[in-house]
């Protein structure tokens, strides 16, 4: 089902906040975020975004967010400025599980439009007590060595085995995906495969990347799997993000009964050639556009959150978040919160 965001379920502007000192935490309702990603530990709300060594903020009630003045890393590890040239310390797209009693938080080091790119990974044994061990490199994509980019990390684990999987990247050749280790690292002799295109490999699209000369025009990033039922849902992004109120950003899902595909759309059709059901986009009136998205099961409840480009604000990149219903054939359907 393909739902368009309003704001009337969302107030987005600023107003009423008063002025912070810089390096100063403060709460807010209308966090600005990109790229999201949310845990529960205890009683308490973790969410994890793009930013200087990640940003971060916690909530009791997902309501009013305190946004932390301390990022994740402090520290970038020389690993990471070594493996990616112009990286330095603005760290993309995290995402967080816990997993055998302990958390692990992925995220990206790379620079804009290239695919030169790296996944590095940290644990720690609390959320509250933010301190996170480098625990080095999952996976690293080349320029002319690679035809995918090692970017937007999702972990996800098989439930019949108790398997760990990532599933990354963007544009090039589409989402990748690969079994991890116990240490969450890559498996001994596994390669990434392709499990989802913008689109079908033999079609050429004719108008040129927006964004960046370098990158391709297979606009797909941003993958997230979520298991439901008796299948995983995969959510992705389709075309393109970070361009403000220019941004044409939108969800698409499909889904598969085993962790490593085939995903199919609605119609039937593989995301490997182009498939997926079109699940959220902006209204152009409120939201410009929605995307990278998470989706996770609190208390019970499934909750979707994504950010969107602000219509009213500029196309600033603010948290967005709802519940996801499901259709008698089990299709997940947007209901704003």
């Amino acid at each position: 089902m393909l739902v368009t965001i309003s704001m009337a379920w969302l107030t987005c502007t600023a107003q009423g906040q008063r002025p912070r000192m810089k390096g100063e935490s403060f709460q807010t309702e209308t966090p600005m975020a990109h790229d999201p990603v949310m845990a529960k530990d205890g009683d308490t709300y973790y969410l994890y975004a793009t930013g200087m060594g990640i940003q971060q903020m916690t909530s009791k009630d997902r309501k009013t967010w305190t946004v932390s003045r301390h990022p994740v890393m402090t520290v970038i590890p020389g690993w990471a400025t070594d493996s990616v040239p112009g990286f330095n310390s603005h760290v993309w797209a995290p995402d967080v599980i816990q997993w055998h009693g302990r958390w692990w938080l992925a995220y990206s080091c790379s620079t804009f439009g290239r695919n030169g790119s790296a996944i590095g990974l940290l644990s720690s044994r609390s959320l509250a007590a933010n301190m996170w061990k480098d625990e080095g490199c999952i996976v690293t994509s080349r320029e002319k060595r690679d035809n995918w980019n090692a970017i937007d990390p999702n972990f996800v684990i098989d439930d019949a085995t108790d398997t760990p999987w990532l599933v990354w990247g963007s544009f090039w050749d589409g989402i990748q995906m690969a079994r991890l280790d116990t240490t969450m690292h890559m498996a001994k002799g596994q390669r990434p495969r392709t499990i989802a295109r913008r689109y079908d490999p033999n079609y050429k699209p004719t108008e040129p990347n927006p964004t960046s000369k370098f990158a391709g025009t297979n606009a797909i990033e941003a993958p997230f799997i979520f298991k439901h039922g008796g299948y995983y849902y995969l959510f992705v992004s389709w075309d393109y993000c970070c361009r403000g109120a220019k941004s044409n950003y939108r969800v698409a899902v499909g889904r598969s009964k085993t962790i490593d595909g085939p995903y199919l759309d609605r119609g039937g059709k593989d995301m490997a050639n182009g498939g997926g059901t079109l699940f959220l986009e902006g209204d152009k009136k409120q939201w410009e556009a929605a995307g990278h998205c998470a989706a996770y099961n609190f208390d019970g409840q499934d909750i979707f959150i994504c950010h969107g480009y602000s219509a009213t604000a500029n196309g600033a990149a603010m948290l967005i978040q709802g519940t996801i219903s499901w259709t008698a054939d089990g299709w997940p359907e947007f209901k704003a919160e």
